[in-house]
């Protein structure tokens, strides 16, 4: 099998912590020279020390926030102008406040449209027609579940994730013929801060503790267990690599068989 990703460049969004962090992770053990992104300079400058380079990687970062989608493609057209060519992207972003849809502040809707939707698009406006000349590229979306069965409590990012997964599908169709793939992994419950922020308000509201959230909701996974985030970086870095060339146009689940839909 075919898992090599020495001389291939990957811009990972959102990879200073959780999810991010465990693709880039994955990414680099797979050769890659990562890029990885997030608002926090501080935190990224620590987490690109820590990245794999025993075959002589030379990982880099920037920082963007996603919510300002002409800033980042400013910041990212300025890279590639310096001679680096991206073949890999994984667009991730940090999940929007929860709670009711009916009560959420339309300006909420909006900034979480820009964060996930509109800076998907313009990275993959800018990167695309580098994938196609190289005749390689990767374009992967980490989402949420709630693509394939909605989340109670999570109103806006049901409403942007369903909406980045079908401008996936769309994309995949439109450049599947250069070489490039595009799809979208969901995560389940995975052991990370979001999932630690969600237990915490869930119990607030519900007058119950973290303990009393975490157990209710193992007994609903068919795994019996929360995610480890390696193992979802692991199901992106392999869907990056030339071992799936020809899987294309997917959402994947990494949920341990908690969705009920196929």
């Amino acid at each position: 099998m075919n898992l090599d990703l020495n001389d291939k460049m990957a811009l990972v969004c959102g990879a200073s912590q959780g999810l991010g962090l465990a693709c880039a992770t994955e990414l680099a053990l797979l050769g890659a020279n990562v890029v990885i992104a997030s608002r926090s300079d501080d935190k990224l400058r620590s987490v690109v020390r820590q990245l794999d380079t025993s075959k002589g990687q030379k990982h880099q970062f920037l920082v963007l926030d996603l919510s300002m989608p002409e800033l980042v493609k400013e910041v990212v057209q300025s890279f590639m102008g310096k001679g680096n060519q991206i073949h890999i992207l994984v667009n991730n972003a940090g999940g929007p406040p929860s709670g009711p849809l009916i009560d959420t502040d339309a300006a909420e809707i909006e900034k979480a449209f820009r964060t996930h939707v509109i800076s998907s698009h313009l990275l993959a406006q800018l990167l695309v027609p580098g994938m196609k000349k190289g005749g390689f590229g990767r374009i992967i979306n980490v989402l949420s579940t709630s693509v394939k069965q909605p989340i109670n409590g999570l109103g806006i990012s049901n409403l942007v994730r369903a909406a980045v997964a079908n401008w996936a599908k769309t994309l995949a169709n439109e450049i599947a013929d250069s070489g490039i793939t595009v799809n979208n992994v969901l995560p389940g419950f995975t052991n990370t801060d979001r999932l630690n922020y969600l237990f915490a308000k869930q119990a607030s509201d519900q007058g119950l503790t973290k303990d009393d959230i975490l157990e209710r909701t193992i007994a609903s996974i068919p795994a019996k267990r929360v995610g480890e985030p390696s193992e979802f970086g692991a199901a992106v870095a392999f869907l990056c690599s030339p071992a799936a060339a020809y899987i294309n146009g997917i959402n994947l689940p990494v949920d341990g068989g908690r969705t009920g839909g196929l």
